[in-house]
């Protein structure tokens, strides 16, 4: 295919949002209007992945080295799915639940240039184009952070937009060390052999640059100490926090250290050294932190969002191995827990938006009364629990694998042991909120959730489709797992 098709899935939504700032349809025109453009670019995306242009395409240079270009190859394929395949579920998604704000156009608008921006990720030629359309994800979601205009919701939206620059000021500078001192910025399988030749005069200090960007990049993943943003920005609509925690945000931080690791810096140069060994513990830990934090967690966004952070490290974990099958088990985890926890986000707007229960406590016999929402719920907590045949028990399983193969030993064992550890607190915070949801209420709870009853087919369909997805993806795994580890092997 011509690599000037990689532009169109980026401009289109795009044109899409000035659309709406400046038609400003309203009510059927609007929603049969944007479906209609975010359904069209995700068949384009689709038609990229199938049909990958061989060449890269160049918008503009700045010198030599420097330069913004659009390119698509087997990793930067499968976050585009992901974000491709999941985004007119959320937009359909947002209707419903949208559907009486009164700013929804504002809202369409930042939800729409998000699609664009995070494509832009997805499909960059190299670390600055990464960059570049890596801050302005922040710019496009931070009005969506802030959407209810609350003194909650500006607070969360500053706290975010804080994190997020800082994060990315440390990332910057990685950058600006690997442009001077290596030979490209380019997301080649030969780029990073090429870099750790040019670094190796400067061994150490590159050590610390790339721990520099590692960590940098790892805000938008919410690593700890770096998470705080993630659970405060639960405040804004159950469609924002689906994309933030499931799709677009946080598989942005966790997809461009993948990229550095894999593709800039090399791990042929991190491995067996101390920048290997500190960003394995940092994973180790936060995974450890955020899944006990999410025990402790009463609200049902917020516990979630814990749940967003632990399972975010388990990618950053199987990457830290540094190795194919570290590779392939993050890429894996990144498809198969964007589908798991959107869809127990929008299970957990249904519930917040239908039957106003924010807490979980609050959430006694609620199943009997909503049983297509938890349902899939409950299809979604077990999955993420790592229990089989679901998704979640093969992308942990292969987590495991390469923490198991890893050549660092007590290091990797080390992790594995986070790693089920984490997998029973899963079950703890998962699994109570489902017997809670499904056991009788009675008295003043069975009185309170008279009235409640399944939402519109507008949040049902995408909620039902979410768990079908778990469903077969976990029976039917082979293919998706083998095209992995070709994705893998030929970065490695």
């Amino acid at each position: 295919m011509n690599p000037l098709f990689l532009i169109v899935p980026i401009l289109l939504p795009t044109a899409a949002a000035v659309w709406l700032r400046l038609a400003r349809p309203a009510g059927k025109h609007m929603e049969i209007g944007l479906m209609t453009v975010v359904l069209i670019n995700t068949v384009l995306v689709w038609g990229l992945l199938l049909n990958r242009p061989a060449e890269g395409l160049e918008l503009f240079r700045f010198t030599r080295g420097l330069s913004v270009t659009l390119r698509l190859d087997g990793v930067g394929s499968v976050f585009a799915g992901i974000i491709a395949t999941l985004w007119p579920l959320a937009t359909l998604y947002a209707y419903s639940y949208m559907h009486e704000d009164k700013r929804i156009d504002v809202f369409l608008t930042c939800y729409t240039l998000t699609y664009s921006v995070t494509l832009g990720i997805a499909f960059a030629g190299n670390l600055l184009t990464l960059y570049l359309f890596y801050e302005l994800l922040t710019l496009a979601t931070v009005p969506l952070v802030m959407h209810d205009m609350t003194p909650e919701a500006l607070a969360a939206s500053r706290k975010y937009l804080y994190y997020s620059l800082g994060g990315a000021a440390f990332a910057f500078m990685g950058i600006v060390f690997l442009s001077y001192y290596g030979a490209t910025l380019d997301f080649t399988p030969l780029a990073a052999s090429i870099n750790s030749g040019m670094m190796l005069d400067h061994r150490e200090m590159m050590m610390a640059a790339y721990v520099l960007t590692f960590f940098g990049f790892s805000v938008k993943s919410a690593m700890f100490p770096f998470h705080g943003w993630l659970p405060t920005a639960s405040v804004a609509p159950t469609p924002v926090t689906a994309l933030l925690h499931a799709v677009a945000v946080v598989k942005s931080g966790a997809f461009a250290i993948l990229r550095v690791t894999y593709f800039s810096y090399g791990v042929t140069f991190i491995a067996d050294t101390g920048a290997q060994e500190i960003v394995m513990l940092a994973a180790m830990i936060t995974v450890v932190y955020a899944s006990t934090m999410a025990v402790k967690e009463v609200h049902f966004k917020r516990r979630l969002a814990y749940s967003t952070i632990s399972n975010l490290s388990y990618i950053l974990l199987a990457a830290s191995t540094m190795t194919r099958f570290g590779l392939m088990a993050a890429l894996a985890h990144m498809i198969y827990h964007a589908v798991m926890k959107c869809c127990a986000f929008f299970c957990a707007g249904a519930v917040m938006h239908h039957a106003k229960k924010n807490f979980i406590y609050e959430l006694d016999g609620i199943a009997r009364k909503m049983p297509i929402v938890f349902v899939s719920f409950t299809i979604a907590s077990v999955s993420l629990v790592g229990i089989p045949p679901l998704a979640g028990f093969l992308s942990k399983w292969t987590i495991a694998k390469a923490l198991l193969t890893a050549p660092d030993g007590p290091l990797a064992t080390a992790g594995l042991g986070c790693l089920m550890y984490a997998a029973f607190m899963t079950a703890v915070y998962m699994l109570t909120v489902v017997v809670r949801a499904w056991s009788p209420a009675t008295g003043a709870d069975a009185k309170a959730l008279e009235g409640v009853h399944d939402p519109d087919w507008k949040m049902t369909l995408p909620i039902g489709l979410l768990a079908a997805a778990v469903v077969v993806l976990g029976m039917y795994s082979r293919p998706l797992l083998a095209l992995l580890s070709t994705i893998a092997a030929e970065q490695l």
